[in-house]
Formats: C-alpha cells, structure tokens, sequence
C-alpha cells in the first residue's frame, strides 16, 4: 500500500465537502483504480490550449513491447440511476477526445501508434474499465 494513500484519501474527502461534484469523485475513484492497475497519471483533466474538450485523464502503461499513452474518459452515475454511464460517451465526445489526444501526443511527441482510449465506468460503488473502447487516431 501506498504510504501517502491515507492522505489521498483526506484530500479527496475534503474537496467533495467543498464541491459535491459527482464527475470529481468519479475522476479521483478513476485515478487511484488505474494507479492500482499499475499507471502512470501523467495528467488530469487535460485541456489543449486552444480549447475543444478536455481529456480526463492521461496515463501511461508500460509494457515489454513499450509504453502505451492512454486516454481515459471518465462517466460517474449516481448509485440510484439505472443507466449505464458508458454510454453517454457519445460519437460528438469520441470526436472531441480524439482531437484533443491528437494535439497532446503531438505536443508531448509521442508515438500515435502507441495510443489507447479507455472508458472508466462508475455507478454507486461499481467501477468497470472499458479498454480500447473506441478507435485510436
């Protein structure tokens, strides 16, 4: 476990006293579930200069055949809605994320062969990690 993780935790406590933003607590659910997973958070809530979308987070996924840039779009439901919030992922917000990892990868100079999108899924205490869940660049 991580040393920090209880200070983690309070702070996250502390800001959802401050602001009872269900896509913020649905975001810090996100990064601590991929930080157990084994990414890297190189960076939250990602905006490119000249606007148009904003990207939850970006992680970055090693592996033996190389380090994969991830794009992770988070959809937090309150426990009482029946819907599945990976759905609200929409064709306009594919379009709009994938414009924006564009500019990020070119920017950070990354290799666009080594990009992923992944969808984090919350509703009440459920959390499922969508995977490649729609087409690269």
């Amino acid at each position: 476990m991580n040393p920090l993780a209880p200070l983690y935790r309070l702070a996250d406590r502390l800001r959802h006293l401050r602001h009872a933003d269900t896509g913020q607590r649905g975001e810090d659910l996100a990064h601590r579930y991929l930080r157990r997973q084994g990414l890297l958070i190189v960076a939250r809530n990602w905006r490119p200069p000249q606007g148009g979308g904003e990207i939850d987070l970006v992680a970055c996924e090693s592996s033996p055949s190389g380090d994969t840039l991830v794009f992770v779009e988070v959809k937090t439901l309150i426990s009482g809605q029946h819907n599945a919030p990976e759905r609200n992922v929409d064709h306009d917000k594919i379009t709009t994320l994938q414009r924006a990892a564009r500019d990020y990868v070119r920017r950070a100079k990354a290799d666009p062969g080594r990009v992923r999108f992944d969808i984090i899924a919350i509703a009440g205490d459920r959390i499922e990690h969508f995977r490649d869940a729609f087409p690269p660049l």
